[in-house]
């Protein structure tokens, strides 16, 4: 499944349609998406030993691959059925986004913004949303919740030197790398800058965010499809 991703100001996406492009794992996931992209995808380096899977990749009008994600750990469920049953469960999303200049889009209607750290910031915090259904709201309601926090989403990830936001060192490719970090009752988010044309973003739950490490996906394939 792929979804269509344009970004905007500062770097962060335009698109509401997108604040689910970077959650819970497609029905059906396949690596095609992946192998296309023009740039390297990132995961959890070789210290994490647990489960490792596809979600999805975003794409331009044109069909080029902007940015993606790959799980660790237990796929997070949309609902659980009560909040202690949230807390058991222990993932990290790694982002990927193509750093790219300010373009004209493959259809020729528009222009697309700079992507930048903001844009990592933003899908990783919307995909921790998606994957985050308070068990005391019902079905109506989530859609509202949703709205309210992925704006407030987008208002951090525009700010990423405001006091939401603190900063952490961890590992690239064994490379010590400078991340903005914060946590929420939800989970944590973090982005920062990769190498080889590349933005990183990450968001979790139940696995600290202190002791992970990131590095290059040597072979994509070996990340399970669904």
């Amino acid at each position: 499944m792929e979804t269509t991703s344009r970004v905007g100001a500062q770097g962060a996406p335009l698109t509401p349609s997108t604040s689910t492009a970077e959650g819970v794992p497609a029905a059906r996931r396949t690596v095609d998406g992946y192998l296309r992209a023009p740039f390297p995808w990132y995961g959890l380096d070789d210290a994490f030993t647990g489960p490792r899977w596809l979600m999805q990749v975003g794409t331009a009008a044109d069909g080029t691959v902007q940015h993606g994600s790959t799980g660790h750990g237990e796929e997070p469920s949309i609902r659980p059925a009560a909040d202690d049953a949230q807390e058991k469960e222990r993932f990290a999303v790694v982002v990927t986004v193509a750093s790219s200049p300010v373009r004209r889009s493959g259809d020729g209607t528009g222009v697309l913004e700079a992507t930048s750290v903001s844009s990592a910031a933003w899908l990783a915090g919307s995909g921790l949303l998606s994957s985050t259904w308070p068990a005391q709201l019902d079905h109506s309601l989530r859609d509202d919740w949703l709205d309210q926090q992925t704006e407030t989403a987008f208002e951090l990830a525009d700010d990423l030197s405001g006091p939401a936001w603190s900063t952490l060192s961890l590992p690239v490719d064994g490379v010590p790398t400078h991340f903005h970090y914060r946590e929420s009752e939800y989970g944590w988010v973090l982005a920062g800058a990769g190498e080889d044309g590349a933005i990183l973003g990450a968001y979790g739950r139940g696995m600290s965010a202190y002791g992970l490490g990131f590095a290059v996906i040597k072979d994509i394939t070996t990340y399970e499809q669904g």
